[in-house]
């Protein structure tokens, strides 16, 4: 999880790339990445409630 200081939400393409490389980085460890919560000044967004994850 984490904030942007602009205030919007909406993950990047760059968030969402590493956000990707994490899970499969994670896999082999046999940690379970179970969602990317990014909290914005009006809302929030979940890469795994947009299916991006």
């Amino acid at each position: 999880m984490h904030n942007n200081p602009s205030g919007d939400p909406t993950p990047s393409q760059a968030v969402i790339h590493m956000t990707k490389a994490i899970v499969e980085i994670a896999k082999p460890l046999g940690i379970s990445v179970h969602d990317h919560i990014i909290v914005g000044k009006n809302g929030y967004a979940s890469l795994k409630g947009m299916k991006l994850i």
